[in-house]
This record gives C-alpha cells, structure tokens and sequence, in this order.
C-alpha cells in the first residue's frame, strides 16, 4: 500500500505548488513584484506541512498505513531480538500443537456430525432381561411387533452387519475388500439419505423386506464407487461379482455417507450394503434357531427417550410370551433404549477424550504463561525507549498498537509452527488412533480445527501481550527519562507479579506430571499382569478368507492345513498355529451361548453361561506355551473321524459348577455338538489367561480343534469361513519373515496376499486400550510442561539476578559471603516452588479424578505417585536456580559498583 500513499502524497504536493503559482501569477499581474508576491501568498496559504498532515489523515487508508508501519517497526524490533522471538515462538507453538491435536481427536470422534437427517433422534433398541441388555440384537418378529404396536417411533428399521470382515468386491480396479451391510429396505429412509445416484431398495410389503427384483442388488458406497469403478457414471444397472455371486448395482450413497458409521466397526473398509431378504427362519420363535438383527428407530416429535422406552417395556412381555423356552423369555422380557450417537463412543472413552485435551490445555495456559513473563520482562526492559517514543509525540494507543503488533506477530508465527507440531503428534499416533478410536481417515484441517486454531491465536496475543503491554503503556515518562541506565528494574509489584506467574506454572506443570506419573504406572502395571501365555518372537497374521472359492470344498483339508504345512517347513519357523482369534486380538470374536440338555432347574442356570469360543489347530499350545491346568490340549491324533473333543479353560469351570475347587469334574462332560450325532467331550482345562483385554480378568471360554470340523458342523460357516489368525514362532524378526509369510498366504489363495502382518507384542500394547495412548500423549505434555516451568524458573531468577547485580555487589562489597548471596536467589525459588507445589497437589487432587477410567492398579489420588512428582518438580526446580544463585555469588564488587 505504500506506492499509493507515495503516489496521492506527490499528487497533494503538486495541487499546492499549482495553487501556490496560481496565486503567485495573479499577484504580480496586479503589480507586485515577484518576491513580494510568493510572501504574501505563503502567508495566506498558511503551513503547508500542517495542510498536508490534515489532508493525510482524512484519507480512508491512513490506518493501514499505520497499520503497516506498525507491522514493519514490529518486525524489525523481534529481528533485532531474534533469541528472544524464537524462544517465545517456541513455547508458544508447543502448546498450540498439543491442544490442536488433541481438539482434531476430539472433533473426529466426538464433534463431526453424522452424516444423517437429525442424528439426534436415531435410537438403539435392545431387548433386555435378568443379565441386561443383550449385545447380539433381535429377531425379526420382535421387531415387527415393536414397528406395530410402537407410538413412539415414526419408523423402525433393522440391518445385520457384517462389515467387521471384508468381502470381496470384483471390480474393474481389481478385487476390493469391502465391508457389507445386510439392512431392511426403509433404512435409508429413517436415516434421511438417498442415493446419489440411481434409486434405493424398494418396499414389497409392510414387513420392510425387498421387491423380488431388487433380492440381488447393491448399493455401492462412494469411497467403492470411485475405487473400483473408476466413478463411472453408467455403474446403475451393470451387474458386479461378491463373494462370486452376481448383484444389479442400484445406485451410488453420498460421498461422506457410511453405515454403520465410521468408528464402530467398519475397521476402515469402504462399505456396500444388500437388501435384506426375511426366510423362513426369520418366523421362528426362538432365540437360538432365529436370526438376530441390530433395531433401530426414529422418534417421533414431541417423544423423548425414556417416554419411548416405557412404552416398549409395558408390552414387550406379551411380545416375548409365545417364546417355547422359559430362558428365551428371561433374557428378553425388557427394552433398553440408548441414542445411537451415544452407541459410537463408550463413555468412558468420551470421559478420557476430554481429560487428555484438558490436559493440552493446560499445557497451552503454561506456555502462555511463560510467554507472557517473558513479554513482561521484553516490556520492562524497554521501557526508557517507550518513554522516548511518548515524549516525541506517540500516543499511548500508538505506543499498544505497537507492542500489540509485536504479539501479534509472535503468536500467529507459533500458531503456524504449532499446527505442524499437531500433523506431527497425529501422525506419530496415527496406529494408536486406529486402534483405540478407529480414526482411520486422516485428520485434515476442517473450518471446526481453523475456528480452535484461530481461538488460541487470539487468546495467545490477549494473554501474552495485553497485560504487559498496557503495564508497559501506563508507565511514568518522567520516571523512566531520568534512569541513568536503559535497564530500569522493576519495582516490588512487577517482582510479584512475575513470580506469581511462575508459581501458576509449577501448580499447572505439577497437574500433568502426576496425571502423566498415574497412567505411566498404570502401564507399567498392565505390563506386569500374567497374561497366560508367551508372546515373544510371535508373527501374527490376519487373513480375510474367501469362502466362497471353497464352495462344496472342505475348507480344512483344501486351505488351512496345506497352509500350516507350508508355513512349518519355511526357514527359522518353530511352529506354527491356525485360531480364529489370537489372545488379545481384535480380529473376529465370537461369544458361544451354552445351552445343557435338560430342563432343570440347574441346567437352566448354567443355560445363561456366555463363553468365548475359539477355534484353533493342535499346535497352539507350542506357539503360545499356555499352561494346562487338567487333562490334554488337542493333537495330531484328533480329527474329523476321531471322538469330537473341546477345551475349556478355569473361568469356565467357574461358571459352570459355580467354582473351580476340582476342574477334573468337568473332563468328559458332554457340552456341544460338532455334528450330527458328534457330540463332543471335555478333555482338557487351561489355566486362566487374559483373552479381551489386559486389564480384564479371565472370561469363560470354550475352544474346538479346527481338524474336527465338518462342513456339516454348525461351527464350520463362522469358524473357518469369516476370517482366521496365523500365529508363527520364529526367532527371525517380522521383517525378514513376513515376505515369505505373504509369499505361502499367496500360494495358498492369491486373496490372503493382502493379509495385515504384527507381533503379538504389538497386539498385547494394543490391547491396553486408552490407556497407552493416554500415557505416551501425557508424557509429551508433562515433558513439555516440566521443561517449559524450569525455564520460567531459570528466567525469572537469572533476570532478578540481572537486575540487582548492583545490589548484590555491595552486599559482597560489605562482607557477604558466596553462600549468603547464593541462599539469597535460592530462598526465593524455594518459595516460589513450595508455594507452586501446595497449589500443584490439591489442583492433581481434583483433576486426576478425571483420569479414574484410565488407571489400573492404581488409585487417581495415590500419594505416593504425587509425592514422587513433587519431588521431581522440587529437586528440578531448585537446580535450574542453582545457576543464576552460582552467578550472582560471582559478582566481582568492583565492577558492579562502577556500572551505573
């Protein structure tokens, strides 16, 4: 904008010579000589340079130019002191990253909204009883009942997701893992989305099922569309391959439109959705023989929540009356109604989110304070050159404006480094993300991101330029023109106010360092718990399997142990195992509800027992080294003609006589059936390991022996044809194995080449849930917090120090010893830190009790964790204060009294 004001300046100057001669011509034309003339008219003219300042300030762009003047003197001033500029920059940017990466957390799990019409009135229903609500849904004739009688609900749809496992989608891309949805024909209309491209299901009747033409179509989600299609506009009608069945592709969903919604368990795999067709068995009235759906209802306008789940409850014991098994209708005599956004995000996750950018927050507060001390000792120190600005004639708002420029500029520069700081902790925490959130799109900037970046970039400037910069502004002219120095100290009152802002740093700093001390020892407590097994030098493999290429095939002989075999005979391979789902792991887990012959009172009770079911190869006991408590684990000599036997572990035993005092009790029980007329023996009790999570105690669990199942077997379909985990022992690292890994999965089917590859260390960290998570982001906040308070304590002393050398050297002068003047500056920071420190613990107190869902094996008001803090944050403070008390004892006398 200079160029501008340059150019209408020399437009002003040349209007008043014009009007200078002009005058000057007339004059001499009425007989005046020359020099008279230009007198007189200068004398009616007036001050030019006042005329010119006058009309310079009535033109509409004098405050950008001020503007920029600022803005230039701002940048040449932070250039001469460019230590000073980076540091503040520094500290600020830390505390901008952590808050604006943990607020892109929190906005992708928490904040984004779905992608529906008024989310908010979207409902889970479950049906409920004795043990709770149940986690496995609901048959259809329940849900029908509820979609007729219900007043509450405007609609009621149903789906049954398999999108935890891929399937696979050919395409003219190749061959796509795709998760799939199986949902009733009006979801999409409850949901309040349409296709954005060609139609949707349409209705046959009022049970919400599909026209007959439309039994076998898709439709494709966005992310497949473009992927595998090529975003082909003519896609509507062309018939696709899945799982080698043919579909009529209907139409393309939004962009940004998944269901079930991203997070739950989609696992990050585009999405296509079939429409459900009901079958005979959708018409029985049993629990165990019926499907089971996932229900979900719109409420009508003026229902609430609890209003729509009473009325439900008043007859859903009439809906479950027809129910032939007395167990059917105990389990789900009741209804249970939960928002589904709330459904996304377990609480407890919610509570940690919030806690963790709480804890960035306060980060972000301590790095302003430090900043802001800063700016108060930059202020202080220049105060004779704001007092010779003032005198010259500046304003004291031009005095602010500058000063505030000046902030302005620092802050937005640590806001620009700071938000590479945030892509930087996202992308170092990216696994944990998808592991513990299932973040598995990047988390870009959004308007939600810019509008919190902006927030603390405006806060920054209030908080670390106002408070000096107005101190700074009201300061006495006269009082600072007469100082002989240009470094005047400041008086008792900025003295206190600066260590009043180291103080608050230490009582903040001590908040993070003990929440970050409790998760750290809530690690090392996870890391310590028995496991039951070994997980050193064990490759993990998650294979997607393509059942459908083993149609009409056994599924045992053709693939997995041709697979096992090949794996087995590969270069530094111990063993090798085949399990549906590894300890700890996440891949495929399926509860087994057991259900005793007999109509007892007993067998009834011990109906209600839900186990973990696994089903593994004989060689899982030499890959993962468990412990049997009684009798065998499977071998070499069971098979599909042999005796059919299962495993079950001590939490079993447990829950099946009500105790485990003598575990042989069970061996030789008849508990399942692997076939018809095959039922199967207990031959052996494990010992207890940890199977869910770390920090979970052992659940009951059953285990079959992958040789004894039969295509005819009712485990066959989801224990050998959904997905399977290959566990290897090898003392080779996993980056020399897995080549070869990939190599035999690709010979054994060309689709299990795209299997993803861990350690089973991996799984056992993953399986710490938020916690780990929590720890490592905790440990970068608490480290970046305990630095930046030593630094303000080593700031402030070593300006002290700096600003009373005269003192001090008279104190010496006068017979002081080192110690005396040493004790001096320490005294102060013991204070300062005594006092930050008592803050600090009743602050911890009542903030770690935010982290309570997090800790294990440890309290959120532990002494001892707090105790150990203190400490640490003492004996630091105190040594980044032992260095100016060292300089100040070394004063030389002489020199500090000559100086002023």
């Amino acid at each position: 904008m200079s160029w501008w004001f340059e150019k209408r300046k020399d437009e002003l100057d040349e209007e008043i010579r014009v009007h200078m001669a002009l005058d000057i011509a007339d004059r001499m034309s009425r007989g005046e000589s020359r020099e008279q003339a230009e007198t007189e008219a200068a004398r009616e003219f007036g001050n030019a340079a006042l005329v010119e300042d006058v009309t310079h300030e009535s033109w509409r762009w004098r405050r950008l130019e001020r503007f920029a003047n600022d803005l230039r003197y701002a940048l040449r001033a932070l250039r001469r002191s460019s230590g000073f500029s980076i540091t503040v920059i520094a500290t600020m940017a830390v505390g901008v990253g952590a808050t604006c990466a943990m607020f892109s957390v929190v906005d992708g799990v928490l904040l984004r909204p779905l992608p529906f019409k008024d989310p908010g009135g979207l409902v889970e229903i479950h049906e409920s009883g004795k043990k709770g609500p149940l986690s496995y849904g609901s048959p259809y004739l329940d849900i029908d009942q509820w979609r007729q009688r219900s007043r509450a609900f405007s609609q009621i749809a149903f789906y049954s997701s398999n999108t935890g496992r891929a399937s696979f989608l050919e395409g003219t891309a190749g061959t796509l893992h795709v998760g799939s949805a199986t949902v009733s024909a009006n979801l999409f209309d409850l949901l309040g989305v349409h296709p954005a491209l060609g139609r949707g299901f349409s209705v046959r009747d009022a049970g919400n099922s599909v026209k007959a033409d439309d039994e076998h179509s898709l439709l494709l989600s966005d992310a497949v569309w473009r992927a595998n299609y090529g975003a082909d506009a003519g896609i509507v009608g062309k018939t696709v391959v899945m799982n080698g069945e043919r579909f009529s592709v209907l139409g393309v969903m939004p962009r940004g439109f998944t269901f079930p919604f991203a997070g739950s368990n989609t696992n990050g795999m585009p999405l296509v959705w079939k429409p459900l067709v009901l079958k005979d068995e959708d018409v029985l009235r049993s629990h165990n023989a019926a499907p089971y759906y996932d229900a979900l209802g719109r409420l009508r306008p003026g229902f609430t929540l609890a209003a729509a789940e009473a009325e439900l409850k008043v007859f859903q014991p009439d809906v479950v009356k027809s129910y032939s098994e007395p167990r059917d209708r105990e389990i789900a005599n009741s209804i249970s109604l939960r928002r589904y956004t709330d459904s996304l995000i377990d609480g407890d996750v919610r509570k940690a989110l919030f806690a963790l950018l709480g804890a960035s927050a306060l980060l972000w507060l301590i790095a302003c304070l430090n900043a802001t001390s800063l700016m108060w000792a930059r202020a202080l120190g220049r105060r004779r050159e704001l007092a010779v600005r003032s005198a010259l004639g500046a304003s004291r708002w031009q005095i602010v404006e500058h000063l505030l420029m000046e902030g302005i500029l620092l802050s937005g520069c640590a806001s620009l480094l700071g938000l590479g700081l945030a892509a930087g902790i996202l992308k170092l925490f990216q696994h944990g993300l998808e592991t513990q959130y299932k973040i598995h799109e990047s988390l870009t900037l959004n308007l939600p991101v810019l509008g919190a970046l902006l927030a603390l970039t405006v806060a920054g400037v209030l908080l670390i330029s106002a408070w000096p910069t107005f101190a700074a502004a009201r300061a006495s002219i006269d009082t600072a023109l007469r100082q002989g120095s240009p470094q005047q100290g400041m008086g008792r009152a900025q003295r206190r106010m600066r260590a009043v802002l180291v103080v608050t740093e230490i009582a903040l700093s001590l908040t993070l360092l003990v929440g970050c001390g409790l998760l750290l020892r809530t690690i090392y407590a996870l890391k310590h718990v028995p496991l039951g097994f070994r997980t050193e030098h064990i490759v993990v493999a998650n294979m997607t399997i393509p059942s459908y290429k083993f149609a009409g095939r056994d599924m045992t002989t053709a693939l997995y142990q041709p697979l096992v075999d090949r794996v087995k005979g590969l270069p530094g391979v111990e063993s090798a195992t085949l399990l549906t789902d590894v300890p700890l792991g996440n891949t495929f887990r399926m509860i087994f509800t057991f259900s005793p012959k007999g109509n007892s009172a007993d067998a009834i009770r011990r109906a209600a027992i839900e186990a973990q079911f696994r089903a593994v190869s004989p060689e899982m006991q030499q890959v993962f080294g468990f412990q049997m408590l009684r009798g065998r684990f499977f071998n070499a000599g069971d098979t599909q003609t042999s005796q059919a036997v299962v495993v079950v572990n001590r939490a079993f035993v447990r829950a099946y006589f009500g105790d485990d005092r003598d575990p042989s009790k069970i061996l030789g029980e008849n508990l399942v059936s692997l076939g018809k007329d095959r039922r199967a023996l207990v031959v052996g009790v494990l010992d207890d390991e940890r199977q869910v999570s770390v920090a979970q105690s052992s659940l009951p669990e059953i285990e079959v022996c992958i040789p004894q199942i039969t295509p005819e077997s009712m485990f066959y379909k989801v224990a050998e044809g959904m997905s399977m985990d290959l566990a290897v022992r090898s003392q080779r690292s996993i980056s020399l194995i897995t080549p070869e890994l990939r190599e035999a999965l690709r010979t054994a089917s060309p689709d299990l080449s795209a299997s993803t590859f861990s350690t089973m260390d991996q799984v056992v960290e993953d399986s710490f849930g938020s916690q780990n998570l929590a720890a490592h982001l905790l440990e970068i906040f608490g480290g970046s917090a305990l630095l930046l308070c030593l630094a303000g304590i080593y700031g402030l002393l070593s300006y002290l120090v700096a600003q009373r050398r005269q003192e001090i050297g008279l104190r010496i002068a006068l017979g002081a010893q080192q110690w005396n003047v040493m004790s001096l500056v320490l005294r102060q920071a013991g204070w300062m830190l005594v006092a930050g420190l008592g803050i600090g613990l009743g602050m911890a107190y009542l903030g770690t009790r935010a982290l309570r869902t997090l800790l294990y094996g440890v309290k959120a008001d532990d002494p001892w964790t707090a105790g150990a803090v203190a400490l640490v944050l003492l004996v630091g403070g105190l040594a980044a204060s032992l260095v100016p008390a060292r300089r100040a004892a070394r004063v030389d006398p002489a020199e500090a009294l000559r100086a002023e």
